[in-house]
């Protein structure tokens, strides 16, 4: 992936720098800096670039919103980026994060947060790479698709009984990720299709490979 020229390995480790910058400057400038970018319901379509900003906020409540969140990121995130390249992941990431945003905004109105970006991504690797050991709250071990039935079934349970949560937010994220995460898949088979048919490999074919064969 080339921004403005230069050629970007991996977008996972400039993301969780990105949400630690402007969660020291949430701290250090107050409230007045995050309600600047904080998603507010009635202001997206006077101001929708706070669709995107408020994906960069976190709780300064405390330090376990952004925690747990760059925690989820710095763990699954270059995993799944390996998966599906860098190009790939950011827009699964921003896009994700981007609808569910839009969609939570008619039942909140403040939210801020990366967890539906995060969400998105989880969503994703649950068709991916859905027998992916993990421990469920530290504790309790299960392939990934269990675990992702698990969060589900949660956030549904704060849909109905909230407790300050963007569990609409989380669910959105994931719905996104299952559905990018089908189409990689469909359009992994197609490639596979195409390159077993042929007999001699091109550069363009190796470039098509290392992006698409490989998820």
């Amino acid at each position: 992936m080339e921004v403005f020229g230069y050629k970007i390995r991996t977008v996972v480790m400039p993301i969780i720098v990105i949400n630690l910058i402007v969660f020291l400057l949430q701290l250090t400038l107050g409230s007045a800096f995050t309600n600047s970018f904080i998603l507010i319901s009635e202001d997206i379509f006077t101001r929708p670039w706070i669709l995107v900003t408020s994906m960069f906020l976190h709780s300064t409540f405390g330090f376990s919103h952004i925690l747990f969140n760059m925690y989820a990121l710095f763990l699954f995130g270059p995993l799944l980026e390996q998966r599906i390249g860098a190009k790939r992941f950011l827009f699964l990431y921003l896009g994700s994060g981007f609808v569910a945003a839009f969609l939570s905004s008619f039942f909140y109105a403040r939210a801020l947060g990366a967890s539906g970006a995060i969400m998105g991504m989880i969503g994703a690797m649950i068709i991916l790479l859905p027998h992916l050991r993990l421990l469920l709250f530290f504790v309790i071990p299960m392939p990934l698709w269990m675990a992702g039935i698990a969060w589900a079934l949660i956030d549904l349970f704060g849909v109905f009984f909230p407790s300050g949560v963007g569990n609409i937010a989380h669910l959105v994220g994931m719905g996104i990720g299952l559905l990018y995460g089908f189409y990689l898949k469909k359009e992994k088979k197609n490639f596979d299709r195409k390159f077993h048919s042929k007999k001699h490999l091109g550069k363009d074919d190796i470039e098509e490979y290392l992006n698409t064969g490989r998820i």
